[in-house]
């Protein structure tokens, strides 16, 4: 309830966020960029400002640096082609500053959008948002939340960003890298079938590992170094509406921008089947939902139709579950120690032991890595922790809501929970002492799944299939 009141105050006291331009250059081999973002206030007369009554205004300069390698084509794309990428990170990278205060009005002034352009991005900020409006008990609606427009373009020449730019996209991958099992056996199956190239965002101890266990150094990394502005961190911690944001969006931009500089014709994200199941049942709110294969779809067609139609994004484990990747990624050698997908950890990267995050994992292995060696992974024997029986109600479904997190289905867990019931003679004092079986699919069952919804071609599914039924 404080914060629906603070949500309507804000909105009263700041009229827009305004999208005014961006920038980008070569620095040494590095290509580096800028936005511009402006929060509006309302018009006040205090102090210097008494006569002219000007807005109240905070600025915003968010940036992002991608150093140098040798495969980067950086020259051979036409600039209004890379203004247009460039322009649409700005787009994404928005939606963190637009939460702080939530404005009634979006002006974005470098590019024109059309309806159906404006009808996408709201669609994207709403359901993207979906979590933060739960969270924080914020009430409204698609229609209401946000009116976005498009100013007149103040660049030349920007109603050509030349959709029909014709690349000469190579066969070749182009694969984020998280830290977790998900992308480490997206770069396991494809590394060997065709020429690929790891992306990390933000370089730590766990994603630089993973990269090197899979035999790729540092010359062969696509690295981008993201930087938030610091007055919104400041507004965070001082009370301003905070929450999540659909990172996995903002991702896909940047995916965009680095496949063409690098010439990639394929983008392999590892976003699983699982990721389709809403947060809180019977909503469209789902912590994944940038995860998804609806918002894969939208973006697949947005890119088609807005930017190139010759670069191919999906996801490579779509027509997978959790326990298939967990199965394959028990497979894959030198990875166990140090990998890590613990967002409560990924300061210190360690793995906290006491997040959805670290049990959800541990149960998803538990089918194909011992009791002991798991242990060895999380520093502990999840098992053994009370204090993780709440966690464990919210991901097997004894509590309605799931925790927000990339976690699996309620149905993986379960059978997951059986199979540990049923294999395991050593669970006194664990949270799982005294609970039955329950109903549901088991692992084996989920192994033996295929989903179909997925945007992958042949050759690609053929590869996991290849692997999952060896």
């Amino acid at each position: 309830m404080m914060n629906q009141v603070k949500y309507d105050s804000l909105r009263v006291k700041f009229e827009a966020l305004c999208y005014e331009d961006f920038r980008y250059s070569m620095e040494k081999g590095d290509f580096v960029a800028e936005f511009d973002f402006v929060l509006k206030g309302e018009r006040h007369f205090e102090g210097n400002e008494m006569e002219s009554g000007n807005p109240k205004q905070i600025e915003f300069h968010p940036c992002f640096c991608i150093p140098a390698r040798s495969f980067y084509h950086w020259d051979a794309i036409p600039k209004p082609f890379l203004d247009n990428l460039v322009f649409h990170i700005g787009m994404i990278e928005l939606v963190s500053y637009w939460k702080i205060a939530c404005p009634k009005n979006v002006v974005i002034k470098p590019f024109p959008l059309n309806e159906e352009q404006i009808a996408w991005w709201k669609k994207l900020y709403f359901n993207g948002l979906g979590e933060f409006f739960y969270v924080n008990g914020i009430q409204t609606d698609i229609d209401e939340f946000m009116e976005l427009s498009s100013s007149r373009p103040q660049r030349s020449g920007v109603e050509n960003y030349m959709p029909d730019y014709d690349a000469l996209l190579h066969e070749q991958a182009l694969i984020p890298v998280g830290g977790g099992k998900d992308s480490v056996v997206t770069l396991e199956l494809l590394k060997n079938k065709l020429p690929s190239i790891p992306l990390i965002i933000n370089p730590r101890g766990a994603t630089k590992e993973c990269v090197a266990a899979a035999g790729f150094d540092e010359s062969r990394t696509a690295v981008i170094l993201r930087t938030l502005d610091p007055t919104m961190l400041k507004m965070n911690a001082e009370g301003y509406l905070n929450g999540h944001t659909p990172f996995s969006a903002l991702l896909a931009f940047y995916t965009i921008l680095i496949g063409f500089a690098t010439k990639s014709k394929y983008i392999a994200l590892s976003n699983e089947s699982s990721a389709n199941e809403p947060t809180v049942p019977d909503t469209e709110i789902n912590h994944q939902y940038s995860k998804s294969v609806a918002f894969e779809n939208d973006f697949r067609s947005y890119v088609r139709q807005y930017i190139n139609a010759d670069i191919q994004y999906f996801s490579f484990l779509r027509p997978l579950n959790e326990l298939q990747i967990a199965k394959l990624f028990s497979r894959a050698g030198g990875y166990r120690k140090v990998f890590k997908s613990c967002n409560a950890g990924s300061k210190t990267d360690s793995w906290c032991g006491k997040c959805p995050k670290c049990l959800f994992t541990w149960l998803a292995l538990s089918p194909f890595i011992s009791r002991t060696e798991l242990t060895e992974i999380f520093g502990k024997d999840l098992l053994k922790d009370n204090d993780l029986r709440p966690v464990l109600d919210q991901l097997d479904g004894t509590v309605e809501v799931k925790p927000f997190e990339c976690v699996g289905t309620v149905g993986e867990v379960r059978a997951c929970i059986n199979n540990i019931l049923y294999h395991d003679d050593n669970l006194k004092d664990t949270i799982l002492y005294g609970m039955q079986p329950i109903d549901g699919l088991s692992v084996e069952d989920y192994v033996s799944q295929f989903d179909d919804r997925n945007n992958l071609s042949e050759s690609f599914q053929n590869i996991i299939k290849e692997a999952l039924y060896d």
